[in-house]
């Protein structure tokens, strides 16, 4: 793994990437170096995919994260397989990363005559790109004016009509073309040797890279020139209602309205001439640095040298900066947190709340409803009859209820007390039987009077058991009286007492009922023999 790990390293310094000396795996690669290695590849491979992308790591949080993720985007659409993200430059393993680096270095060109006479490093790339553009542009196959756009054709045609110009409405627009800056002539000999035959590619020449720039920028700016039209030019501008050209008296007849699809062309043509205007203007200004390049280079490195150190104090100043506001947001962020938490509480709270209000007033309603029916009512009865009564017939039947309540409770405490006595001398009463019954039984095979005093004693559980069910049944009896005599008492209390069954009595043989039924009477009532008379 060391030796492909040197190989790795050794693919990246000549694609461009400046690894220091020290740095001998991939381990030792940190995120700055990594990023740049990644878009220098990026660049060799695909210029299109790299050159919007910085090989430079910046100091924000912010754009570090937009760099990483267009970074991982262009691997992607290069064809990496792997999970790539944000997270595979800044944060990645050794593992994630020889595998990334390894891809982008088997893609990088084998092709001997691609690679071979160029220079390694920055200059290599440029030069990679700017051949790449070149031979695009070269590539591009030239469009007759009949084919262009339907626009050009009409304007064509009316420049080309004599009904529409007149002889002296285009002598103003009749100017002469600006000069051409001075500057050597491009050399076919030079331009078959760096492009090959037809633009199909080719390496690039040996020499100066300010001397190709300045070829390579002389013969862009004859074909913009080519290409665009000059400031003097005339252009279709609306003017007043009517439509006529910036630098002469050219227009539309009278009769004929331009339509608003040529607005539309005329403002995108105006637009894309302005930006190839400010295109030419950069690379005029470039054409003017390149004779003096040397000293225009130093001067940019020490620019850059300056806006390096600028950059790195302004990132230790933000650094600065950034600590203490960063606590302070995260403080601000806990407590914006903490304080959504106790409204979130205190909104739960307050829903709970509405709930029982609600509950109380449904309650309250209906109680109040309850309370007009009653005092309805009320207003119903007759008021002849005094309450007072009714009062003390109430507490009268409280206290005799109170009363009944306690002597029930004394009651049921006596029972269960005398059944817990019951059940304890039952118990006794089957441990000592028992007990004896163990004790005679043995002897009472070989002795006489213990055979007659087992057979007493099992006669003596026989009768306890027999005297048991027996007080079970009188008890049972006397359950049974007392409930008859409080149905008496109830009848009595109904009839009249004893004196409404005597004279019932005297006057049964009055209506045919004889005294032999006077039996069922009795049972059909519940009334105890002892009421009868003789």
């Amino acid at each position: 793994m060391e030796e492909v790990d040197k190989i790795l390293i050794h693919s990246l310094r000549q694609a461009g990437t400046a690894v220091p000396p020290e740095v001998q795996s991939v381990r030792d690669l940190t995120p700055e170096l990594v990023v740049e290695a990644a878009v220098r590849c990026l660049r060799a491979v695909n210029p299109t995919l790299g050159a919007p992308l910085s090989p430079l790591l910046p100091p924000g949080i912010s754009a570090r994260f937009r760099l990483a993720s267009d970074l991982a985007a262009a691997c992607q659409e290069l064809g990496f397989g792997g999970d790539v993200g944000y997270q595979t430059f800044l944060y990645s393993s050794e593992h994630d990363t020889r595998r990334l680096l390894l891809f982008l270095v088997e893609k990088l060109p084998r092709d001997e005559s691609e690679s071979g006479t160029e220079p390694p490093g920055k200059s290599g790339a440029l030069l990679r790109a700017i051949g790449a553009r070149i031979r695009e542009q070269l590539g591009t196959p030239w469009v007759p004016p009949l084919c262009r756009t339907p626009w050009l054709q009409r304007l064509n045609t009316l420049v080309g009509s004599g009904s529409v110009l007149g002889s002296g409405r285009w002598s103003p627009c009749a100017k002469p073309a600006p000069p051409r800056p001075p500057g050597p002539p491009l050399d076919p000999a030079w331009l078959q040797e760096a492009f090959g035959a037809g633009g199909a590619g080719g390496a690039l020449p040996k020499g100066s890279r300010f001397t190709r720039t300045q070829h390579l920028t002389h013969e862009q700016a004859a074909v913009g020139r080519c290409g665009m039209p000059s400031s003097a030019s005339p252009r279709w501008v609306p003017h007043g209602g009517e439509w006529g050209f910036w630098g002469g008296g050219l227009g539309y007849p009278d009769n004929v309205v331009p339509p608003p699809k040529a607005e539309a062309e005329v403002q995108q043509g105006r637009l894309a001439l302005g930006g190839r205007e400010d295109t030419l203007r950069l690379k005029a200004q470039a054409v003017e640095l390149l004779p003096d390049a040397q000293s225009n280079m130093a001067k940019l490195q020490l620019v850059v040298e300056a806006s390096s150190r600028r950059i790195v104090s302004l990132a230790g100043q933000w650094e600065r900066h950034r600590g203490p506001l960063l606590a302070q947001y995260r403080h601000l962020r806990a407590l914006r947190d903490s304080a959504q938490l106790e409204s979130s509480r205190r909104l739960s709270e307050i829903r709970a709340l509405h709930e029982r209000s609600r509950s109380a007033a449904d309650e309250a309603r209906r109680k109040e409803e309850l309370y007009k029916t009653l005092v309805a009512e009320l207003e119903a009865l007759p008021r002849d009859v005094s309450r007072a009564v009714y009062t003390q017939r109430i507490l009268e039947i409280v206290g005799n209820i109170r009363k009944q309540k306690e002597e029930i409770s004394k009651i049921l405490v006596d029972t269960r007390a005398l059944q817990k006595e019951i059940n304890s001398l039952v118990g006794k009463l089957e441990r000592t039987f028992s007990v004896t019954d163990e004790l005679l039984f043995k002897d009472a095979k070989r002795d006489e009077v213990v055979r007659k005093a087992y057979k007493y004693l099992a006669a003596l559980h026989e009768n306890c058991a027999q005297l048991i069910r027996t007080i079970e049944d009188t008890g049972t009896i006397q359950r049974e009286i007392r409930d008859l005599e409080e149905q008496v008492g109830v009848w009595g209390g109904l009839y009249g007492g004893g004196g409404n069954l005597g004279c019932l009595w005297g006057g049964l043989p009055s209506i045919g009922v004889s005294p032999m039924s006077i039996g069922v009477l009795i049972d059909l009532s519940c009334v105890p023999p002892s009421l009868c008379p003789p």
